[in-house]
């Protein structure tokens, strides 16, 4: 299992915290096999212990963007994210107030394919867009959904300036949930206390 750091969308600034990891594949004529969850390995990797307590997953057409989401205090969540069927484009976005990457994001293309998982410490919101045909998207927590405490911020908020790559919609159009549309700006979360 390899890792790898994410760096925001400016490329010069590396987030502390989230990591792309890598699993070793075993292929031949039969197919393949890996291991797609490992705790002492994990541990090892994020350098503590982490638990979490729900699986996800989540099935949609090509050009759905679900997010941005996250919970808030005292019922955080860190996700651990992988893609088994199809591609997306996932992003996270810094939601630290006191970190030097606040408000900047990042994207990586995730899919079958390569079996990349991405971890999310808390205090990061998430969302994707799916790119593919169709794809399916499964990641563990470290919390329980609470209702009361997820939050939503607009998915394309001029501050955060996400660049999503939606040329590869090609004619499709985006598929948005009422929630999602509802989203708040980042301001204005930093000014309700709705930010880490």
């Amino acid at each position: 299992m390899k890792y790898e750091n994410i760096y925001s969308s400016e490329k010069s600034i590396i987030f502390d915290g989230p990591l792309l990891i890598s699993p070793k594949i075993f292929q031949d004529e039969r197919g393949y096999f890996y291991e797609s969850w490992n705790q002492k390995l994990f541990n090892n990797i994020i350098g503590k212990t982490v638990s979490f307590c729900q699986d996800n997953h989540s099935s949609s057409s090509k050009g759905v963007l679900r997010g941005l989401h996250y919970q808030i205090e005292p019922i955080p969540q860190g996700k651990l994210l992988r893609v088994t069927s199809g591609s997306i484009f996932d992003v996270i976005v810094d939601l630290r107030k006191t970190s030097k990457t606040f408000g900047k994001w990042a994207g990586v293309k995730l899919d079958n394919i390569k079996k990349q998982q991405l971890w999310i410490p808390s205090g990061f919101a998430h969302g994707f867009l799916t790119i593919s045909d169709f794809a399916e998207v499964q990641y563990k927590t470290t919390n329980y959904w609470s209702k009361d405490h997820e939050k939503t911020i607009l998915w394309n908020d001029e501050r955060i300036n996400i660049i999503w790559p939606l040329e590869k919609l090609m004619k499709q159009k985006l598929i948005i949930s009422n929630k999602d549309m509802a989203g708040k700006s980042l301001e204005f979360m930093k000014n309700s206390g709705f930010v880490f």
